[in-house]
């Protein structure tokens, strides 16, 4: 007998009552019917059935007064008409609390870390509603994160959603891994990673890094992995978000939810709806799909004891960013991180582009005058080099008039700047981490802008923290 299956063995009832037995009626890939003479399941019940109730099934709809169809959450291989299946008489639930922390968890709370198992005094069903408007905070605060090129260009939100684009290959890992670092470290918060679809590798690549960097203690990483049905990849959003919602309202602490990746929730909502006969909307999509995503999303805030940020993968499917699926999404991100493979490919890590990558938080009145006039001086100059870049290919620099070439040594030098060398990535760089405040980085900006270092070679701006390191490269060499 696997862990997992043992583990199902101990958390199943021990005495079930006649009136919450039911038989089989159908089977359909995921969906199984049943029959219940005495007592019919609520919605998001759990229903177990199957040898040693090895089938976890939630209700999802009733079809009579003695007739529930539900999903299954794991395989239902071996399940048949006439089986008994038993009402649990409760949701899907996870446990919570400190001790989750520094473990690997299923959609059921069941550890798959291959560590011992370990007994939960509390668990929480993973339905909750979200935090009513009175007693949400009502002022927005930027949530530093000590990451230069996001503090400056896209500030995320406390208590906000925020999305992450990128490929393979450009160092979203290393990004979501240096978030989680510098929030165990500044915001002495916690940080939770959930894996929506993931591939079995990434998990256990993900899970090496956390632990190899030293921040796993710190995190709980919760997967619905993408051989796993439908219902199980659905639930597992839900599943992460009950345990951060533990530590913001009973602990008190700041969370950064980290989601990998939020279309594939979309995805597996659209299997679940399709398996369910539901007719599709728009491109095919569920009829429920702003929905679901609000019931995920709406969850995610902040209070007056701690907040829950997100920074959530997003994939646009064809790069359409008129498909539903990324226009309901959008609409609940205030801030979008662009990762930049042609950066990547230059060595200007984190390869954050500059002028894709935006936020709602970036106005004068949310991060003060000065702030906002760097950014958008900033972005004139980035600009106005990617706009000189073809020029600069066919004629060479020394066409360009002297404003110009003034335009290009101040984008050069910012982009230089905008590098920054990672906790995380310490023992494969050689370069010490450096956690640079927002003040750090604006005045870092500013004196660039101003020409202060005209005279200083861009290598000398490369991979620093802060811009008083500057004076000392120059000094040593």
């Amino acid at each position: 007998m696997t862990q997992a299956e043992a583990w199902r063995v101990m958390q199943k009832p021990s005495s079930e009552a006649p009136s919450r037995s039911g038989m089989v009626t159908a089977v359909r890939g995921s969906i199984v019917d049943a029959h219940f003479p005495a007592a019919l399941p609520s919605l998001h019940h759990q229903l177990r059935a199957g040898d040693e109730q090895a089938v976890i099934i939630e209700v999802a709809s009733h079809l009579s007064a003695q007739q529930v169809r539900g999903i299954a959450l794991t395989p239902t291989r071996g399940l048949a008409r006439g089986q008994a299946i038993i009402d649990t008489g409760a949701p899907l639930r996870v446990p919570v609390g400190p001790h989750v922390l520094g473990r690997m968890f299923n959609v059921f709370g069941e550890p798959i870390d291959g560590k011992a198992p370990f007994e939960s005094s509390e668990w929480r069903v993973v339905h909750q509603p979200p935090i009513p408007l009175a007693q949400q905070a009502t002022s927005s605060e930027l949530f530093v994160t000590g990451i230069k090129a996001i503090d400056v260009l896209a500030p995320l939100e406390r208590g906000g959603k925020a999305g992450l684009f990128g490929g393979a290959g450009v160092g979203k890992t290393v990004l979501i891994t240096e978030m989680i670092h510098n929030t165990v470290g500044h915001h002495r918060g916690v940080s939770l990673f959930c894996g929506i679809g993931e591939r079995c590798r990434e998990a256990e690549e993900l899970y090496r890094d956390m632990e190899a960097a030293g921040v796993l203690d710190h995190t709980v990483m919760v997967f619905g992995q993408m051989h796993e049905s439908p219902g199980a990849r659905f639930r597992v959003g839900h599943a992460a978000l009950t345990m951060a919602e533990y530590f913001r309202d009973v602990a008190r602490q700041d969370v950064l939810l980290l989601i990998d990746n939020i279309f594939r929730f979309i995805q597996a909502g659209s299997e679940v709806s399709g398996l369910m006969g539901q007719l599709p909307s728009r491109v095919g999509y569920q009829p429920t799909l702003a929905s679901e995503i609000a019931e995920l999303e709406e969850r995610i805030c902040n209070t007056a004891g701690g907040a829950i940020t997100s920074v959530q993968a997003v994939y646009v499917p064809a790069d359409d960013f008129t498909d539903p699926a990324a226009t309901h999404t959008f609409a609940h991100l205030s801030a979008s991180i662009v990762l930049s493979r042609a950066r990547a490919s230059q060595g200007l890590y984190p390869a954050i582009d500059p002028l894709q990558s935006g936020s709602k938080m970036l106005v004068p009145h949310m991060v003060g005058e000065r702030h906002y006039r760097v950014a958008q001086a900033m972005r004139k100059t980035l600009a106005d080099y990617e706009e000189l870049k073809d020029i600069i290919a066919m004629l060479g620099l020394e066409e360009l008039s002297p404003d110009d070439r003034h335009t290009v040594r101040r984008a050069r030098q910012l982009e230089r700047f905008l590098t920054q060398p990672f906790f995380t990535t310490e023992q494969f760089t050689n370069h010490h981490g450096k956690l640079v405040t927002l003040e750090q980085t604006i005045n870092g900006c500013e004196r660039i802008l101003n020409d202060e270092f005209a005279d200083a070679p861009e290598q000398a701006l490369y991979m620093i923290g802060s811009i008083d390191e500057v004076r000392t490269v120059n000094k040593g060499t």
